[in-house]
């Protein structure tokens, strides 16, 4: 079966490149397969007939790089909505603005049956519970693009957390990752809520203030994302640090894992990854089984946005179950308003918000 794709946005993360991963010069010039357009591309059963972004030039610029019609390119979302009937809507605008487009979506006439939302899913948890909510209402699937859980190497080591007790009952994870806490570490705080299958339930947390993106990304507003931290009581008991305070050049994304059965070190931007089994009260390095290498940017984060697109024609044909849904991506946003909360109160949140702090808004990109 075919299915149509619309994309609202047309920047980086839809198609045009995103600074740090790919050419300065190529960047809002050119195609990029590292994205949702991309993902489409790579997927025969998918094909994207149409666009939309307010701004006139960038929508003009993707929609030569991707070969779209001059009249299937749309100045603002609600006017691709209301002309196009569409299988699969991408959201891929700014953080703040994920809620209201995806809220538009669903409930448009172009009646999609997915929407691929960029990550993080809101800048605050009311919206995205509200996403959720009326994606359900509307019978619309809400598949959110935490990217690391469309790649191969993390899809088994959860495997074998779960299925194959790798490591035991876990107990403590120490992280790393750089700054900004939505931009960027979004991606670090799903990946642990993925691997571990738990929810935060206690947080403190601290917030540095301090950004780098406002001035490469040339932001035309002052934004809240930052850098910051702090611990994370998971609800199976896992005791969790986050260090998300350093700038690009010189964090890595890393994991330092323990559990009763062994323990493992993972560092997705130097692409290595240890495994030690406890045996006889000494830890003993072995090979990760059935995971050649290690998680890196270059190989598996490239591979991630076909990898969800096929994803997401199994799960229109019911062949697979959502892999990223709303709920999931919400859990990830929580820790991240809940270290602001914790910062600015000065005292320890608890999870899931009381209703008022659900409200609270942080913006970003």
């Amino acid at each position: 079966m075919s299915y149509t794709a619309g994309i609202i946005g047309t920047g980086g993360i839809a198609g045009m490149g995103i600074l740090g991963m790919h050419d300065a010069e190529e960047i809002g010039q050119t195609k990029i397969e590292a994205s949702h357009a991309g993902g489409f591309d790579a997927t025969e059963e998918i094909e994207l007939v149409a666009v939309a972004d307010v701004d006139e030039g960038k929508l003009t610029r993707f929609g030569e790089a991707w070969e779209i019609p001059d009249d299937r390119r749309y100045v603002g979302h609600d006017a691709m909505l209301a002309a196009e009937d569409l299988d699969i809507i991408s959201v891929c605008t700014p953080s703040y603005l994920h809620h209201d487009h995806v809220v538009d979506a669903a409930r448009s006439t172009a009646d999609p049956s997915l929407i691929w939302c960029e990550k993080p899913i809101a800048s605050q948890v009311s919206d995205a519970e509200e996403m959720v909510d009326v994606c359900a209402d509307t019978e619309t699937e809400l598949l959110v693009n935490h990217s690391f859980r469309f790649t191969d190497k993390l899809q088994q080591l959860r495997q074998l957390i779960h299925e194959e007790n790798l490591l035991g009952e876990i107990r403590s994870v120490s992280t790393q990752f750089r700054m900004e806490l939505l931009r960027n570490s979004t991606h670090l705080l799903d990946t642990l809520v993925y691997l571990l299958d738990a929810r935060a339930e206690r947080v403190s947390g601290y917030i540095t203030g301090e950004n780098e993106a406002v001035e490469s990304l040339e932001a035309g507003e002052q934004v809240d994302d930052s850098g910051g931290g702090g611990f994370v009581v998971m609800d199976d008991g896992t005791f969790v640090t986050v260090d998300c305070t350093l700038p690009r050049e010189i964090s890595s994304m890393t994991f330092n894992v323990v559990g009763t059965e062994g323990k493992l070190y993972m560092n997705n931007d130097d692409g290595e990854w240890r495994y030690w089994s406890l045996e006889d009260g000494d830890h003993v390095e072995r090979p990760l089984p059935g995971i050649e290498g290690a998680w890196t940017w270059d190989d598996d984060y490239q591979r991630a946005f076909a990898n969800a697109a096929a994803h997401i024609v199994d799960v229109l044909e019911g062949e697979a179950e959502n892999g990223s849904t709303g709920e999931e991506a919400t859990r990830s946003l929580e820790i991240i308003i809940a270290f602001y909360l914790s910062h600015y109160t000065d005292g320890q949140v608890e999870i899931p918000l009381a209703r008022p702090l659900r409200d609270v808004t942080v913006t970003s990109w």
